[in-house]
Formats: C-alpha cells, sequence, structure tokens
C-alpha cells in the first residue's frame, strides 16, 4: 500500500497515543486529519463527540478519509462511572462505523484499538489473541462488547483490531502506573505508596506502539485481532531497581492495602508473535531505555 497523500483520521488525536500515532503518520508521508471532544485552533482539527451520530456522518462524508484510526475511547483508570465506558466505548464506536460505511468512501483500513484488558484475570503466562476473554470490570467488558459489534461490520468495512497490553512513555498521566513511579524519582521524593509489588506486566514503549499500528494499516490483515505487546513481563519491584539505577535515587516503597487489587493476576504478559509476524522487524525498546527517555526528558 502506497502511502503518499493518504488521507488518515485519528480519533482522540490529543490523547497520548494520539499525539504519537499522528507523528509517526505524518512522518511516513501520510496527510493527518484529527477529530475529538475539546475545541483546538489546530488545522485539519475537527471537534466531534462520538455521541454526536449526526455530526459524525456529516464530518465524515465531508472528510472522505483512506484510512481511520480509532483510538478514542474513555481509559479505565481515569474514570469510575460504568455507564460511560457503554456510551462512549461500544455506542461511541458504533456511530462512529455508521459514519464511516455511510461516507461513501471505500476506505484502506479500519484500526480500531480495543485492550489487553479484555483478558481479564483468569488466565496467566503468555496470554495469545486465541485465549479466551474474561473481562473483569465494565472498561473491559466495554470493549470486548466494542470486539463483537465491530465484527458485525466486517462485511462492509476493511477493520483490523488491536489489543495492546500495558505501554508508557512521555506525556502519560501520572495516574498511571508507571509515570506515577517516574514522577517520584524525577523530583527525588522521599517515599512512594504502591500495591502488590509482586506482580508482573508487560510494558511496551509508545513509540513502537504506534509503529505496530501504521505497520498493520500497511499490512490489512482485515478481520483480525492482533496484540500488541512486547512479549516480556517486569515485577514492580523490577522497575523501581531500574528507576533508582538510572537517577541514582532510592525511594522508600511503602505497600498501601488500599492499593491491593483482590484476585489481582500475577503475571500478564502478551504473545506478539502474530503481530511480529504481520510487521517484519518490529520490536519495542528495553523497559530500561523507555524508563530513561521519561526520567531524562
Amino acid at each position: 500500500m502506497t502511502t503518499a497523500g493518504k488521507r488518515v483520521l485519528i480519533t482522540g488525536i490529543h490523547g497520548f497515543t494520539g499525539r504519537y500515532m499522528a507523528a509517526e503518520l505524518q512522518a511516513n508521508g501520510y496527510e493527518v486529519m484529527g477529530m475529538g471532544t475539546n475545541p483546538s485552533p489546530e488545522a485539519n482539527y475537527h471537534q466531534v463527540d462520538l455521541a454526536d451520530a449526526p455530526g459524525l456522518n456529516k464530518l465524515l462524508a465531508e472528510l472522505q478519509p483512506d484510512v481511520v484510526v480509532h483510538l478514542a475511547a474513555l481509559a479505565f483508570v481515569a474514570h469510575g462511572a460504568a455507564e460511560a465506558f457503554y456510551k462512549v466505548n461500544l455506542i461511541g464506536t458504533r456511530n462512529l462505523l455508521e459514519a464511516i460505511a455511510a461516507c461513501g468512501k471505500t476506505l484502506d483500513c479500519v484500526l480500531i484499538a480495543s485492550s489487553a484488558n479484555v483478558y481479564g484475570n483468569v488466565s496467566e503466562g503468555l496470554l495469545s489473541e486465541d485465549t479466551s476473554p474474561a473481562p473483569a470490570n465494565d472498561y473491559a467488558v466495554s470493549k470486548l462488547a466494542m470486539e463483537y459489534m465491530a465484527k458485525l461490520w466486517q462485511g462492509r468495512l476493511p477493520i483490523v483490531i488491536t489489543r495492546p497490553f500495558n505501554y508508557t512513555g512521555v506525556g502519560q498521566a501520572d495516574n498511571f502506573l508507571l509515570p506515577k513511579i517516574v514522577s517520584h524519582f524525577r523530583r527525588k521524593a522521599e517515599k512512594i505508596e504502591l500495591g502488590n509489588l509482586d506482580v508482573w506486566r508487560d510494558f511496551s514503549d509508545v513509540r513502537a506502539l504506534v509503529k505496530a499500528y501504521r505497520g498493520l494499516i500497511e499490512a490489512r490483515p482485515l478481520g483480525e485481532t492482533v496484540n500488541v505487546s512486547s512479549g516480556k513481563a517486569y515485577s514492580l519491584r523490577e522497575v523501581i531497581e531500574m528507576c533508582s539505577t538510572i537517577t541514582g535515587h532510592h525511594l522508600q516503597v511503602e505497600v498501601n492495602p488500599a492499593f491491593v487489587r483482590a484476585n489481582e493476576v500475577k503475571t500478564l504478559c502478551g504473545d506478539n508473535s502474530k503481530l511480529r509476524g504481520l510487521v517484519p522487524g518490529w520490536q519495542t525498546p528495553p523497559l530500561e531505555d523507555t524508563l530513561g527517555w521519561m526520567l531524562t526528558e
């Protein structure tokens, strides 16, 4: 697929992932347009809410994109109201797909970001796309429901679904775990309160994640669901040690029982072999490199 001059609409372009996605696509010859809920004076940006079906229909008919990258969502850590997850992640995505289908243009690819949260708390170890989903909260259920709903459109739209595991980088909000740890080291705090330190998680670098998304747009594995993960799990103890080594600063770590989740999975790690087969050469930097970037930027 030639990329020069291809028009891409990114929903949620002003979010953490959206900004990196826009930069990655622009650097590779795409014409990038953005959509979000908040006003902005930026060129090629359009303020439309996913709940506004008529507004979405009008925008898609006007823009006629070649590709849509759907990143807009209500993120788990940022919200507590269950109903809102379904309104944004499920109904909002359905409104978007309806608008794409009605816009009169045959698109190359519609990439929809789901979440590895759909795997839930049942399975440990290396999780592949064949692992049975077992969502354990409303956010994860809303994402899995969105995946099933999107499959209803596969006959009409060129859909690819991604399931990203944890990823991080400069600019991610401090209510996410790694940025919280990094911010404590950056300001040389004396102590940090965390939950269970003996959990192992898979972390990718946001710069590698958006390269994976671009690779999937160009590979066009239509109708497929693809994990985006590092394939390597780190414990929170290891993350703290890495930050100490990079900065020379030592934190006192206190376990706050309020932060310890019931039924927490000890190890959550994604099998990325399908992604690497579709996007040859793809890899994410070692976590030490990503933390070094976040600690020194």
